[in-house]
C-alpha cells in the first residue's frame, strides 16, 4: 500500500522477526493480529509518511510494541538528519524498543519516561507527533499540546469511534481536526492537527 526501497522492507523483515520472538514473552500486539502484521501495523504505520513527507523529526507518544514509531524510524533510515523519539513507560516494552532500533539500525531514541517527562525537556524541534492505541484523543490533545504549539504537526491513529472522541475532545481544545480515511481499510481514522488551544 506504501511502497518502500528493498532497504526498508530488510529493515523491516528484521524488525517483525524480533517482534513475534519477544511476542512470546511481552505482549507487544494482539495476539489475533500476528497474521496479518504487514497489513493490520506495517501499512498503517507506513501511511502517515504521506501526511508529512518534509518531517524529520518525529515523536511517537507511548509507542509500545513499535507501531508507528519503529515502522517510520525503519523508512526513514536514508533520509539524513531523521530521527523518531520513541516514549515508552513500560520497563520491558522500552527494552524491546530499543533491540528494535539496533537491529534494524534505523534512526530511533528510545526513552524511558512519562510522556510529560520528555515532551516539555525534548530540545528537539518536533516536526510530527503520533500516537497509535494508546489514549482517548482528549487525552492525545493534551500530551501533544506542548510540541503543536511550537510547530509541529499531530497525527493519530484512531478507529471507528474517531467522532465520538472528536465530540468529547471539542469539550476541553479549540481543534480543526483533518480527517483522513485509513488506508489499510476497515474503519480506521487519521486525525491531523495543526493547531490545539485550551478552551478558557
Amino acid at each position: 500500500m506504501t511502497p518502500v526501497s528493498r532497504e526498508t522492507e530488510v529493515r523491516l523483515d528484521r524488525y517483525l522477526a524480533l517482534l513475534r520472538e519477544w511476542q512470546a514473552k511481552t505482549n507487544l500486539v494482539a495476539p489475533s493480529t500476528l497474521p496479518h502484521l504487514w497489513t493490520r501495523h506495517v501499512a498503517d504505520s507506513l501511511q502517515l509518511l504521506a501526511l508529512a513527507p518534509t518531517a524529520k523529526t518525529w515523536l511517537d507518544l507511548g509507542s509500545g510494541g513499535g507501531f508507528p514509531g519503529v515502522v517510520l524510524a525503519c523508512a526513514l533510515a536514508e533520509t539524513p538528519g531523521a530521527v523518531v523519539h520513541l516514549i515508552e513507560r513500560n520497563a520491558k516494552k522500552a527494552a524491546f524498543l530499543r533491540e528494535a532500533i539496533r537491529v534494524t539500525n534505523a534512526p530511533g531514541r528510545v526513552h524511558f519516561s512519562d510522556i510529560k517527562d520528555i515532551v516539555d525537556r525534548l530540545d528537539d524541534p518536533v516536526d510530527c507527533v503520533t500516537a497509535r492505541a494508546l489514549a482517548p484523543l482528549h487525552q492525545l490533545i493534551g500530551f501533544a499540546e506542548p510540541v503543536v504549539r511550537r510547530g509541529a504537526k499531530a497525527l493519530f491513529l484512531k478507529g471507528q469511534d474517531v467522532e465520538a472522541e472528536l465530540t468529547e475532545a471539542t469539550k476541553y481544545w479549540n481543534i480543526t481536526p483533518h480527517l483522513h480515511a485509513s488506508r489499510t481499510g476497515g474503519q480506521g481514522w487519521i486525525v491531523e492537527l495543526d493547531h490545539i488551544e485550551r478552551r478558557r
